[in-house]
């Protein structure tokens, strides 16, 4: 396109014309260096055995073999060759600073029974076309999915409608709700929607994904043996599949945390000790309301006894000569007369 020797136009006005730098026309490639080829061949085998591995893990990978690579020049070469590590790129977690957080209420609190508490979270699904969003509700005692929703946005809706979800096929309302710090959990409209039900608030810390680790270990389950094993390419098949696989989760599957009982059977027996806990608090107030009664009692005995007291120390001072007996009585005449 740039001609070195045009009769009418420089180099410069060519240059200038065609937005492009000298600099650029005088350029020679240098040609690959035989260390280089090496590298690029073994990121090229690295990425098909480990798609995954980002540059520090390649680092270490060139260690092992006892070369010193720096993770920078991995990266280079990487993004020459048009390589990227595949990874979890959508960020469901997006904190909204003007909203706000609440704290974490889990950390001193024994859970002993079902709908105690309750946690949810958001994760994404891959598409062939994109990606879906999933929200699930979790009983935390027993882990039993109580209500799940899938949508193609990632709106306050979602959550809600897992939430009311949640509410209708339990037939209760828990103690404590736990989530993360996204911004569709501290939403005015999430927010009202606990509270105007009585039920206490609890947020993740900040990164601490332990705080909510039992959902967090549910979507592993559920990726691994549904979601990537099938590889849903509708949604209405992606809803079928997770109908299918969230009840045998719920009914069939054993659990190892569970002593290889079903989240229904665990939550079954944590609605029986809700049962007895109630029943043994009502029974400890209905004692303690009796309990003053029963105080009154000892009271109303002393009372009685120091009247009595009295009555007999006034008598004594009324008849100051004690008593005698008959015979005393015989005796005492006698010595008179």
């Amino acid at each position: 396109m740039l001609e070195k020797n045009h009769p009418h136009f420089s180099l410069r006005k060519q240059c200038k014309l065609l937005s492009v730098s000298r600099s650029t026309f005088h350029y020679k490639p240098v040609e690959r260096s035989q260390k280089d080829r090496e590298h690029m061949k073994f990121l090229k085998n690295t990425y098909l055995k480990d798609p995954s591995a980002g540059s520090r893990r390649i680092a270490s990978l060139f260690e092992r073999q006892g070369e010193s690579v720096n993770r920078k020049r991995v990266q280079r070469l990487r993004r020459e060759m048009g390589i990227r590590t595949i990874y979890c790129q959508p960020h469901t977690s997006i904190p909204n600073k003007a909203h706000q957080k609440y704290p974490y209420l889990l950390s001193k609190v024994m859970i002993t029974r079902s709908n105690q508490v309750w946690c949810t979270d958001i994760t994404y699904v891959p598409m062939p076309r994109g990606h879906v969003y999933l929200c699930c509700i979790l009983d935390w005692y027993s882990r039993k999915v109580l209500s799940w929703e899938v949508s193609n946005t990632m709106d306050g809706s979602l959550c809600q409608k897992a939430l009311l979800g949640a509410i209708k096929q339990s037939n209760t309302l828990p103690e404590i709700f736990n989530t993360d710090q996204g911004s569709q959990f501290t939403s005015t409209e999430w927010i009202s929607e606990l509270s105007k039900r009585g039920i206490a608030i609890s947020m993740d810390g900040k990164g601490r994904w332990r705080d909510n680790i039992y959902i967090e270990r549910f979507w592993r389950s559920i990726k691994y043996e549904c979601i990537f094993l099938k590889e849903y390419s509708t949604l209405p098949s992606l809803e079928n599949g997770l109908k299918t696989w969230i009840k045998q989760y719920n009914m069939w599957r054993p659990h190892q945390g569970l002593g290889n009982k079903t989240p229904q059977q665990f939550y079954q027996e944590g609605l029986h000790k809700k049962e007895l806990q109630e029943q043994s608090t009502a029974l400890t107030s209905s004692t303690e309301a009796r309990a003053p009664k029963v105080l009154d009692a000892p009271l109303q005995v002393l009372e009685a006894s120091s009247l009595r007291s009295e009555k007999l120390s006034n008598l004594r001072v009324a008849h100051p000569k004690p008593c005698l007996t008959t015979r005393a009585t015989s005796s005492y005449i006698a010595s008179q007369h």
